[in-house]
């Protein structure tokens, strides 16, 4: 881009391309836990979709911008990339789905930064838009995850910040059935959340029942921030006195 010549459009093309890259290069940072390194690129991606004048690619990386701040504990970065994502889905008249995404990571900030009754209210928006999304007729593939699932995994996750496992445990599991197994990282996930929360909720059988299906898939998955949670687990289920505590224990050390 700096020493070829082209023209206006292809090197607006390009430029589109560049942002493309540096936000997936952002979401790798937050999945690796190398959350300065995420957020870096996802500076050089906010520039380069600024530079083409593109809304929607903004709200993209915005929305990746959210969960690494959160993980930076940046809670004023984070509560302004949400801010501005709405601002910018507006302008570029975005549909419910695009809406719905953002909602989301709103409940999520408002989660982590203890502010239940935010979280509630931001879910409530996501379900709002959730109801709304099937009359969409444009979706960016970016927003194309998004589903129910993903508002049942944010409500559990309010439920857990508040200290109160057995709420949560049904709308994990309505999150685990909802995303299916197409997603395989996102799945294990899912499922290795579902399985700390049960612990927590002393149903410590089933717990583990479900790290074991996680782990029976194991040598197909390559996610730090995964490897991260499981160990998790293993820590947690590692002060259980209870015979099949200590055997998946034992089986998650053999296998990770």
């Amino acid at each position: 881009m700096s020493s070829a010549s082209y023209t206006f459009g292809v090197g607006r093309e390009l430029q589109t391309m560049l942002a493309e890259l540096h936000g997936h290069r952002a979401w790798y940072g937050y999945d690796g836990g190398r959350i300065a390194e995420g957020r870096a690129a996802c500076m050089e991606a906010l520039a380069a979709a600024q530079l083409v004048d593109n809304p929607l690619l903004q709200v993209s990386v915005l929305e990746t911008l959210v969960l690494l701040a959160v993980k930076a504990g940046r809670s004023w970065e984070a509560a302004s990339a949400v801010e501005n994502a709405y601002r910018l889905a507006t302008q570029a008249g975005a549909g419910a789905t695009v809406h719905l995404v953002i909602a989301l990571r709103d409940a999520n900030v408002a989660t982590h930064a203890g502010d239940l009754p935010g979280a509630r209210r931001a879910l409530s928006r996501a379900v709002s838009y959730q109801g709304r999304a099937d009359a969409d007729t444009d979706v960016p593939n970016w927003a194309k995850f998004v589903g129910p699932f993903e508002v049942d995994y944010a409500t559990a996750d309010m439920y857990v910040r508040a200290d109160q496992p057995k709420r949560a445990v049904p709308f994990l599991r309505a999150a685990v059935r909802g995303i299916g197994g197409g997603l395989a990282r996102n799945s294990a996930s899912y499922r290795v959340k579902l399985a700390g929360v049960l612990l927590a909720a002393g149903e410590v059988d089933e717990a583990c029942a479900e790290v074991g299906g996680v782990l029976d898939t194991w040598g197909g998955i390559a996610s730090p921030r995964l490897l991260c949670k499981v160990h998790d687990f293993q820590r947690a289920a590692g002060v259980v006195d209870s015979p099949t505590a200590r055997e998946c224990v034992a089986r998650i050390r053999e296998t990770v």
